[in-house]
């Protein structure tokens, strides 16, 4: 029976090959690899597109092997779920991250669901200091979000050319932004 690995990162900066070498490293002989990048991991399973060409592709019997529990879903809910039908299938999952764990025994199933619960809340956590860090950093008067592309003069010079007819596209190319920055300068203009 084929050995399968799955592999997902958020960025396309990262790269699943660290994945693929941990799964390797640790004896299996990966016949058939998948990975899901630039995919978050608040993205269920079922919406993975590498993910499901995996599942379509993996034979009842087979064997899936993961780095760590997350590969398998956005929460509690969807990795139990993914897990449930794999194990109808009578594949057998393998997460590196809980060493060999049978996850359709009953000792599998509480492991697998109190972990699920705590990376949950991990997540949580991570979204809450975020949230904190930059409700913390507004109120300290910084700017959030993406530095201008423009000085407050040029945006000043924008909106004077537009008012006397020079057209978006022209615009754009002469400060070398896009269409819609223009109508983003010339529009704050008409609403304030």
């Amino acid at each position: 029976m084929a050995v399968f690995g799955y592999g997902r990162v958020s960025t396309k900066e990262q790269t699943t090959e660290n994945q693929r070498l941990e799964i390797e490293g640790s004896g299996y002989k990966v016949e058939y690899w998948f990975a899901d990048e630039g995919i978050s991991g608040k993205t269920h399973a079922t919406q993975r597109p590498q993910f499901m060409a995996m599942l379509g592709k993996i034979r009842d019997g087979e064997t899936l092997v993961v780095t760590k529990l997350d590969r398998l879903g956005r929460d509690a809910e969807d990795i139990l779920r993914t897990v449930r039908t794999l194990a109808d299938r009578k594949i057998e999952v393998v997460v590196l991250q809980l060493g060999k764990l049978d996850l359709a025994s009953s000792a599998g199933k509480l492991m697998l669901t109190m972990l699920a619960a705590v990376a949950t809340m991990e997540r949580d956590l991570l979204v809450e200091r975020t949230q904190s860090g930059l409700a913390r950093a507004k109120a300290d008067g910084k700017t959030l979000g993406r530095p201008s592309k423009t000085t407050p003069e040029q945006r000043e010079d924008i909106r004077a050319r537009h008012a006397v007819g020079e057209t978006v596209s022209a615009l754009a190319r002469l400060y070398e932004i896009s269409r819609a920055s223009v109508l983003n300068i010339v529009t704050d203009e008409v609403q304030a």
